[in-house]
């Protein structure tokens, strides 16, 4: 069974949970770290022979272009995860609109390749922002994993379903963050923090439920900043600080030992797109 393994490419100031503490004005004065942990998750794949989907920041593309060729020429997917990693819970339709046209073609510049895939920040497409999928249709998007069908204090829509399905006639195919289903509830397991916080054991029964119950690929997704125990620690409440800094040196190797045991790819390959 072939998963999808998928990198959101941000650095550790961009996230959303630190916006109050660190203002998008000044981020220019922040010591980069995206390109030397993309890099290493890069050279993590290439070890394993893993492909997957690089969901990059245009912000990012546009300051390291070369990094961008460099996850092309390692053979992954190049896609979207929007310009400044502004949430689209935050934008108008009209600003999202130009938000995804300008990373997208940044990416394609870049890279010389087509993107079709787009994951937005913080998996801010819920319900008030639905209408989202219709402009990355018309944008020329094949495909979105934006959508987390869990409950959750900042994003997520409970019910959605769990796995890949055409949206609006077909044009456009969702490709949802992988759950568990446990009685009436989607658990989360295998990405981000769940990847951190919870317990191997965990993960890895849910990496088998998912592949061997159901027979149906799980969507594996970190950010560069979680391989990176070193970076810088920011001025933020005590619930943010645990969920950010908890157990960023197990992501690594835990990455490793999914590799080791499983298949991935990129989501493009998944979907047959």
């Amino acid at each position: 069974m072939l998963n999808a393994f998928s990198v959101d490419v941000e650095d550790y100031f961009q996230v959303n949970a630190f916006e109050r503490a660190i203002p998008r004005a000044s981020w220019g004065s922040f010591e980069p770290r995206v390109e030397r942990n993309t890099r290493r998750l890069l050279d993590l794949c290439a070890e394993y022979g893993v492909r997957g989907t690089f969901f990059t920041l245009g912000w990012v593309a546009e300051r390291w272009p070369g990094l961008v060729r460099e996850i092309r020429d390692a053979g992954h997917e190049l896609a979207t995860h929007g310009q400044d990693h502004r949430q689209v819970t935050a934008m108008t339709p009209g600003q999202f609109r130009a938000d995804v046209r300008r990373s997208k073609r940044t990416i394609e510049d870049a890279a010389g390749v087509e993107v079709i895939g787009y994951r937005a920040p913080s998996y801010s497409i819920v319900r008030e922002t639905m209408w989202a999928v219709d402009v990355l249709a018309e944008e020329g998007f094949r495909y979105d994993s934006s959508i987390f069908p869990i409950h959750h204090d900042r994003y997520g829509i409970p019910d959605f379903p769990r796995f890949p399905r055409p949206l609006r006639g077909g044009v456009l195919q969702e490709f949802p963050i992988s759950t568990i289903r446990v009685g009436r509830t989607n658990l989360p397991f295998v990405g981000g923090g769940y990847l951190r916080h919870f317990p191997m054991s965990f993960i890895r029964w849910g990496m088998r439920w998912l592949n061997q119950r159901e027979r149906r690929p799980a969507v594996v997704y970190v950010h560069p900043w979680e391989i990176d125990p070193g970076q810088p620690v920011q001025p933020v409440g005590v619930l943010t600080r645990l969920r950010h800094y908890r157990n960023l040196g197990l992501t690594e190797g835990r990455l490793a030992r999914l590799f080791s045991e499983y298949s991935f790819t990129t989501c493009r390959e998944i979907l047959a797109l």
